[in-house]
């Protein structure tokens, strides 16, 4: 499955991108072939693994096509492009199919979940019944989950179909996905560029067509960061919106690691993440922090104020970064929104706390452990995020939390008149696949400059969107949206507005192929 020695090997089915052209004949035929339906019904436009998630979960239901047959398909699909990219790591295409048969098993009228026959995949740094949990750590190979996670167990029973786990850094704590377990994953758009991380893996899967929705996590900007990488759609939820637990751990999470950290989707369109989010939101009794917040919230009067966030005069932004983010106030505004360009509460302050909390508990309760079982490029990322960060005894880190609640209720009454935000995810061209192993200096620059504008928000525990825009120099560039507490809804409807009128980026990267 990579191309580095050492790592899984797999069977590559096919190095062509899977159409209707390259299709086996047997396959082909059962493709094209999908049982009787209603003269009106018609099947999505395109080869099967580039339907979208709502609407193969409809083609399934309806009997136009099985899950058998979907599930063959984006196997296929993942055979031959995922050798080049090394996103998914562990294949679960046996496995897969069994799923798939025993959906197709199950009599019309029963209780199928909203994600009946979908195939997806899953971040290998969360629990999977029977599966190793090395978080891309060799080392920890030997961890293997007694039972699935809050989240693939909501996923599962939804009846999605899981066709691998992919790929993650040491201990999902870089920005860049590369491990001495199974290597680095690289970008679909463009091998000299990061797919982002620590869900890179899960963004570069679902950018190339491996399946219709990725499963990831963020603490630090892990969901958004490698959306806007690899030109797709994704979510970070409100702290305890979707329920997270790993029965494998030998120790809780820190609690402020644990407040700053959410599970959530990636895909190729809002709808789908919309989709996936209303799933993977299930209760689960073993997360004491899951809140039963509604989904949809009440819609603010007249038209939504939206604040173009002011860039901090320190920050060094990118012009192409400034267009896509006037572009997408324009969408915005000729979606009835009225956006404003405004300074937003302290985002410095935010983002220095996050650096503060975040490594001083890491030092206290997890780094005595991890070094002597982690990579040199580990180490030296590490160092960098350490070097930006102020040691904190117990008054600095009692003052540090409480400062986390003065950042929270500024940004709330932001939102009382502004209920939306929109900000850069990145502010410089996405860099090289390993950029932060280069030096101290270059990753301080990356997460302090480039990235200041998703950290941060981890700390406040809100919902960021993150929608791609437009390409610059063959490299995806999108914006986030940020919303109140448990307000993803309208994070995602300005979101879904500028997708309107932009498309889904990945469209080009699979014409590339065809």
């Amino acid at each position: 499955m990579s191309a580095k020695p050492g790592a899984r090997s797999q069977k590559s089915v096919s190095s062509k991108t899977l159409s209707p052209k390259t299709l086996a004949p047997k396959t082909l035929a059962k493709t094209l072939a999908p049982k009787p339906v209603a003269p009106k019904a018609r099947l999505p436009k395109g080869p099967v693994w580039q339907w979208s998630a709502v609407d193969t979960a409809a083609a399934i239901t309806s009997g136009m096509v099985s899950a058998v047959e979907v599930t063959e398909a984006h196997i296929a699909h993942m055979h031959a492009v995922n050798p080049k990219l090394n996103a998914v790591v562990v294949d679960l295409s046996d496995e897969a199919l069994r799923a798939a048969r025993a959906a197709d098993k199950l009599r019309k009228g029963a209780d199928r979940g909203a994600l009946h026959g979908v195939p997806i995949t899953i971040k290998e740094n969360v629990d999977y019944a029977g599966r190793p949990n090395p978080n891309g750590v060799p080392a920890l190979m030997s961890v293997v989950a007694p039972s699935d996670s809050p989240v693939v167990r909501n996923l599962r029973q939804a009846g999605a179909i899981v066709l691998g786990l992919t790929n993650t850094p040491e201990f999902s704590f870089r920005g860049f996905t590369d491990n001495p377990l199974h290597g680095l994953t690289l970008n679909p758009w463009r091998p000299d560029i990061t797919c982002g991380g620590s869900s890179g893996g899960a963004g570069s899967a679902v950018a190339a067509g491996i399946g219709t929705i990725a499963h990831g996590n963020d603490i630090g900007g892990s969901l958004r960061w490698p959306a806007h990488c690899n030109g797709v759609t994704t979510v970070k939820p409100t702290q305890g919106r979707i329920p997270a637990f790993n029965e494998s751990a030998t120790a809780e999470r820190p609690m402020l690691a644990h407040l700053m950290s959410a599970q959530g989707p990636l895909a190729r369109s809002v709808a789908d993440v919309r989709l996936a989010l209303g799933v993977m939101s299930q209760r689960d009794p073993r997360d004491p922090w899951w809140v039963p917040a509604p989904l949809e919230g009440p819609k603010p009067k007249g038209p939504i104020k939206v604040a173009l966030a002011k860039m901090p005069a320190d920050i060094n932004v990118h012009p192409s970064v400034t267009v896509a983010l006037r572009q997408a106030a324009d969408h915005l505004e000729r979606g009835g929104y009225r956006v404003t360009e405004v300074e937003v509460p302290d985002i410095n302050g935010v983002w220095q706390t996050w650096c503060d909390i975040i490594t001083n508990e890491t030092m206290a309760l997890q780094e005595a452990k991890m070094l002597p079982v982690t990579s040199e490029d580990f180490h030296k990322a590490w160092g960098g995020i350490k070097a930006k960060a102020n040691p904190l005894d117990m008054v600095g880190w009692m003052n540090a939390t409480a400062a986390r609640s003065s950042h929270i209720r500024a940004w709330q009454m932001f939102f009382e008149d502004y209920p939306v935000v929109l900000a850069p995810t990145s502010v410089q061209p996405t860099p090289g696949p390993r950029a932060d192993t280069e030096s101290p200096e270059r990753t301080r620059e990356i997460f302090w400059n480039d990235l200041r504008f998703i950290s941060a928000i981890n700390v406040l525990g809100l919902p960021g969107a993150v929608v791609p825009v437009a390409l610059h120099d063959g490299k995806p560039v999108g914006v986030q949206l940020i919303a109140g507490r448990y307000r993803e809804d309208l994070a995602l409807d300005a979101a879904a507005t500028i997708e309107k009128r932009t498309g889904m980026l990945v469209r080009e990267l699979w014409s590339r192929a065809d």
